[in-house]
């Protein structure tokens, strides 16, 4: 009698890397050259070998001393909300037209927001934003411009749309939090772009560490008076 024989699972370092793994070693590589954690001859031998590296496994050997290589894991990202759950009225809209217009710094990002580009360009930054919401949907549209948005690294950020003769591109984020602010970005472009993706060394709690501080100094000084 005939058996299949049995072959076990390969390893995840022995899978063949994709393009999309080398692109994130690269990114690895980059942000630790910036932060001078490799030096210009260390960053450009790793990047030369990431790039012709076959397996998973030997991408590793390029980043397994860097810090970005112990990310935890992430955790499963709240399902998207339901219809109607969030009201079709946005908070605000960002409009630029033969123009630029931005959007960054200490803000409060609502449930929706509109970034409409139009011959020209929209930035939009929420690595300093507040969220007073888990869940943010924005809706970008590009016509011959260019929306840029920006958030914190330690949120989940996903996107839906697509491009005309453009470029929509959205960088997907898993938080390792799963109770973090998740970011949705929906939109077309169309003879333009639209790109989203995590601002490095941007965390929502050093942000809110540090605005609690600037209270309590504010409180110490009122009552010390």
């Amino acid at each position: 009698m005939d058996f299949q024989k049995q072959t076990a699972p390969t390893p995840a370092t022995e899978l063949r890397a994709s393009d999309a793994d080398r692109d994130r070693v690269a990114d690895m590589l980059r942000e630790a050259l910036a932060e001078g954690r490799l030096t210009a001859d260390e960053h450009a031998e790793r990047v030369d070998g990431a790039l012709h590296a076959k397996t998973v496994g030997e991408l590793e050997v390029f980043i397994r001393d860097l810090p970005a290589a112990y990310q935890p894991p992430a955790a499963p990202t709240p399902p998207r909300p339901e219809p109607g759950a969030i009201p079709a009225a946005a908070d605000a809209n960002v409009v630029a037209v033969f123009s630029s217009a931005v959007r960054r710094g200490r803000w409060r990002a609502g449930r929706r927001l509109h970034a409409y580009a139009v011959f020209g360009t929209v930035e939009i930054d929420l690595s300093e934003a507040i969220f007073e919401y888990q869940h943010v949907v924005m809706k970008a549209v590009s016509v011959f411009g260019e929306v840029r948005i920006r958030v914190p690294e330690n949120i989940s950020l996903r996107g839906t749309g697509g491009g005309v003769l453009g470029k929509f591109e959205v960088s997907p984020l898993d938080s390792a939090d799963s109770a973090a602010p998740v970011v949705y970005v929906d939109g077309w472009a169309v003879l333009g772009a639209v790109e989203a993706r995590p601002r490095r060394g941007r965390t929502v709690s050093d942000i809110l560490e540090r605005v609690q501080d600037k209270v309590d100094r504010k409180l110490s000084r009122h009552l010390g008076r």
